[in-house]
C-alpha cells in the first residue's frame, strides 16, 4: 500500500508538472505560428497551429521600419557580453576569497553579503541614478553595465562550487610555492568552468531580458536596448499582431540559441554546485 501511495504521487506530480509545462509551451508556440500568419487569420477559431497561408514578409515588414533593430540589436549585444563579463569576472574573484581564503569574520562578512539578497533590486536603482546622473553618465550603457555587474547570487553560486573542490590541491600548490593568483588560475578556475559557465549563460539571458535598468537609465533613442526598442514598437504596431510577434520571434532568437547550447552547463553547475555548503 505504500509503495502505491508513493507511485500515485509519482503521478500525480508528474501530471501537475507537464501540465505547467503546457501552459508554458503553448504562448510560445502561438507566437511563433502567428509570426507566419497573415493578419486576417490571427485570430481564427479553432486555431490552425500551421499556418494555413504562410506570410514569410513579416519579418521582412518588422525589420524595415522606422525602429532600426539592428542598432538595437548590437547595443543588447554590447551590454550583455560586457556585463556578463564583468559579473563572472567579478563573482569568481569574491568566491574565491570566501571559499579558499581564511581571513578573520570569513563567515561573518559571507553571511552579511548574502543577507543583501533580502534587498530588492527596486529600491537600490533610485540611488543608483542618483548617483551616476551627478557624474553625468546616467544614459550611457556603462550605467547599465556597473550596475549589473555584481550579483550576490553568482557569488554564492560559484563559492558553493569551489567548497567542493579539495583543498589538499591548493595546499600541494602552496607547498610548491604557489600564491593565490597562480592557485586561483591554474587550479580553482578550471575545475570550477561548469558553475562559470552556468553564471555566464543565465546573466547573458537575465540582461538580454532586462528592461527595468534601460527604462531608467537611457534616455536616448540610439542607445536604446532590444527590449526598449520592442516597446517603442509595440507601441508604434501593436494592433499588426502577425508582424508583432515575428519581432518577438526575432527579439528571443539568440536566447534559444544560448539556451540550446548552454542547457548541459545549466544543469551540471547548479547540481554540482549544491554539493557542500
Amino acid at each position: 500500500m505504500q509503495r502505491l501511495r508513493i507511485h500515485g504521487w509519482k503521478i500525480f506530480l508528474t501530471l501537475v508538472m507537464v501540465a505547467v509545462a503546457v501552459t508554458m509551451v503553448v504562448p510560445f508556440l502561438w507566437m511563433i505560428s502567428t509570426s507566419f500568419k497573415f493578419e486576417k487569420n490571427v485570430f481564427s477559431f479553432p486555431i490552425h497551429w500551421i499556418p494555413v497561408q504562410w506570410n514569410w514578409k513579416n519579418y521582412y515588414n518588422a525589420t524595415h521600419t522606422q525602429f532600426d533593430f539592428a542598432l538595437y540589436y548590437f547595443n543588447t549585444i554590447k551590454v550583455a557580453i560586457l556585463t556578463t563579463v564583468a559579473q563572472v569576472s567579478v563573482s569568481t574573484l569574491s568566491a574565491y576569497a570566501f571559499a579558499k581564503i581564511r581571513f578573520k569574520f570569513r563567515n561573518a562578512l559571507f553571511f552579511l553579503y548574502l543577507s543583501t539578497l533580502m534587498i530588492p533590486s527596486q529600491i537600490t536603482v533610485v540611488p543608483a541614478f542618483m548617483i551616476f546622473s551627478w557624474l553625468k553618465v546616467a544614459d550611457s550603457h556603462f550605467s547599465i553595465i556597473v550596475v549589473s555587474s555584481f550579483s550576490v547570487y553568482g557569488t554564492f553560486l560559484i563559492r558553493q562550487f569551489m567548497l567542493s573542490v579539495p583543498n589538499e590541491l591548493s595546499e600541494s600548490a602552496r607547498i610548491d610555492g604557489a600564491g593565490h593568483r597562480l592557485i586561483f588560475a591554474r587550479i580553482v578556475l578550471p575545475i570550477s568552468i561548469p558553475a562559470v559557465a552556468t553564471l555566464a549563460m543565465l546573466k547573458f539571458i537575465w540582461t538580454w531580458n532586462d528592461y527595468q535598468n534601460p527604462l531608467i537609465f537611457l534616455s536616448s533613442p540610439r542607445l536604446f536596448t532590444l527590449q526598449l526598442g520592442m516597446r517603442s514598437f509595440a507601441s508604434e504596431f501593436g494592433e499588426q499582431f502577425a508582424m508583432t510577434m515575428a519581432a518577438a520571434v526575432l527579439a528571443i532568437l539568440p536566447l534559444f540559441v544560448v539556451f540550446f547550447f548552454g542547457q548541459r552547463y545549466v544543469i551540471e553547475g547548479i547540481s554540482l554546485g549544491a554539493v557542500k555548503g
